[in-house]
C-alpha cells in the first residue's frame, strides 16, 4: 500500500537508536443480545498487535495476525447486526459515535502542528472534522534534535486511514447488504477481484480517490465475511471445505508477497494483493471457528478487565497510540541525564530503547483513556465512564441505540 494507507513504526532518533431469503430462526440465532467475548478477545489481540507494530516496526507481525483484517470484520458483523433497523438512524448512530472521539484527537494535534509552523488548506482541516479522506499532515516538522522526532505528524496522524476507511464502509453498507443478501458469494469476492486489477496495473486511479479505492478494495472482503459471520452463512459452510479453500488463499496471498517484498520485507502492509488475500483467508477461518463466549473461558478469564476496557475504548487507543510512542522517546531519554545509569549502563539503556517505550506506552495509554475516553461514552449517549472494565452502562433509550452494539 501506500504510504498513507499503511501503518508505520515509530522512528526513534538517530542518537538513540448466502443467501437470499434467511430462515426467521437462523437470523435471531444470529442476532441474539450480549457481548460475544470471542469477537472482543480478537479485537483486544488486534489493537495490541497494532501497538507493538507501530513501535517496534516488525513487518513480519501483519503475517503473524492481520489485525486490520479483522479490526473491519468485526466491525462489518456488527454494522450488519445494526442494519436490522432503518438505515439512516443507523449510519447517524455510527458517525455519533466515530466522530466526538475524532474531533478532540484532530484538536490536540491539528493545535500541535499549527504552533510547530503547518499551514493547512481549508479542505485539510475541513478533513479532521469529517474525514471522507484521510486528513493531511506534514511529512516532516521541526528537526531531529528537538523534543520529538521531526516525522511526529506523519506517525500520529498518519494511521488515520483507518477512521476515512471505516467512514465508507459505514456509509456504504445499506447497499453492500442488500447485494451481499441477494448475491452473497459475488459480492464477498467482488473487492479481492478489483484489488487483483488494482495491484496488476490493470485500473489505475491516482491520488487520494485511489488510496481510498485500494484500503476499500484490500478490506472490503473481511467486511462483507463480517456480513456472512452475522447472517449465518458461514456456518452454512462445512468448516474443512471452508478451510481447505482459505488456506490456497493464504498461500497465494505469501506466493505473491515473495515477489514483491517491500522496503520492510514482508509487511504486507505494502503489497496490497497479499494484505487482502492472507487478511481475506485468516478471518474466514477465526470467524468460521468463531465459538460465541458469553464469558471467557479458563486462563482468558483472568484478562476479562483487560480485554472489557480495550473494547470499550478501541477507538481512543487506535486513534492516540502512536502519537504517545512518539511521547515515550523524551521520557526514555531522561533515564540518561540519571549520573549511575549514565555513567554504567548507556550502552545496555540505548540497546534496550524500544523494549523502554514498549514498557511506558502503556501506563501514557491508560492516561489518555482516563483524559479522554469518556467522549466515547458521551458519543454513544451512555453515562460517561473513566475506567470502563465492568458491565456496561445502559445507554439512555433512543430509536437508534436501543439494539446492537457500538462500533469498535
Amino acid at each position: 500500500m501506500s504510504h498513507t494507507a499503511k501503518p508505520r513504526h515509530v522512528a526513534v532518533p538517530a542518537a538513540r537508536q448466502a443467501h437470499r431469503a434467511k430462515p426467521a430462526a437462523a437470523r435471531t440465532a444470529a442476532s441474539a443480545p450480549g457481548r460475544d467475548r470471542y469477537l472482543d478477545l480478537l479485537r483486544s489481540v488486534a489493537l495490541f498487535r497494532v501497538v507493538v507494530y507501530h513501535l517496534f516496526g516488525w513487518g513480519w507481525l501483519s503475517v503473524v495476525f492481520p489485525s486490520m483484517g479483522v479490526m473491519f470484520a468485526l466491525a462489518g458483523s456488527l454494522m450488519a447486526r445494526s442494519l436490522s433497523r432503518p438505515p439512516l438512524g443507523v449510519i447517524r448512530g455510527r458517525l455519533r459515535r466515530l466522530l466526538p472521539p475524532m474531533w478532540a484527537f484532530g484538536a490536540i494535534t491539528l493545535t500541535m502542528m499549527l504552533y510547530a509552523g503547518w499551514r493547512p488548506s481549508f479542505t485539510k482541516l475541513l478533513l479532521y472534522v469529517l474525514p471522507v479522506g484521510a486528513p493531511g499532515y506534514p511529512e516532516t516538522l521541526g528537526d531531529d534534535g528537538g523534543l520529538l522526532d521531526a516525522t511526529w505528524a506523519d506517525q500520529a496522524v498518519g494511521p488515520l486511514w483507518y477512521i476515512r476507511a471505516y467512514l465508507w464502509f459505514v456509509l456504504l453498507s445499506p447497499l453492500l447488504l442488500k447485494a451481499f443478501r441477494r448475491l452473497p458469494w459475488p459480492t464477498l469476492l467482488a473487492p479481492l477481484g478489483l484489488t487483483a486489477l488494482l495491484a496488476t496495473g490493470l485500473v489505475t486511479v491516482p491520488g487520494e480517490p485511489g488510496l481510498a479505492l485500494t484500503d476499500f478494495a484490500v478490506f472490503g472482503s473481511c467486511w462483507l465475511l463480517g456480513f456472512a459471520h452475522q447472517d449465518g452463512l458461514l456456518r452454512q459452510v462445512p468448516r474443512y471445505f471452508l478451510v481447505s479453500c482459505a488456506i490456497p488463499v493464504m498461500v497465494f496471498g505469501l506466493w505473491w508477497a515473495s515477489g514483491h517484498l517491500g522496503p520492510d520485507g514482508w509487511d504486507l502492509n505494502d503489497i496490497p494483493l497479499s494484505q487482502a488475500t492472507w487478511s481475506f483467508g485468516a478471518c474466514a477461518i477465526l470467524l468460521a471457528y468463531s465459538p460465541s463466549w458469553q464469558q471467557l473461558p479458563g486462563r482468558l478469564a483472568k484478562f476479562d478487565k483487560v480485554i472489557t476496557l480495550s473494547n470499550n475504548r478501541a477507538v481512543t487507543i487506535y486513534l492516540w497510540h502512536n502519537l504517545l510512542i512518539m511521547a515515550t522517546v523524551p521520557l526514555v531519554d531522561l533515564l540518561y541525564d540519571v549520573p549511575f545509569i549514565d555513567d554504567h549502563f548507556d550502552a545496555l539503556l540505548t540497546s534496550m530503547n524500544s523494549v523502554l517505550m514498549f514498557v511506558a506506552v502503556w501506563p501514557l495509554i491508560g492516561l489518555m483513556i482516563l483524559a479522554v475516553g469518556w467522549i466515547e461514552d458521551v458519543a454513544a449517549k451512555r453515562k460517561p465512564r473513566l475506567w470502563p472494565t465492568g458491565g456496561r452502562a445502559h445507554p439512555r433509550k433512543t430509536p437508534v441505540d436501543q439494539a446492537g452494539s457500538p462500533a469498535r
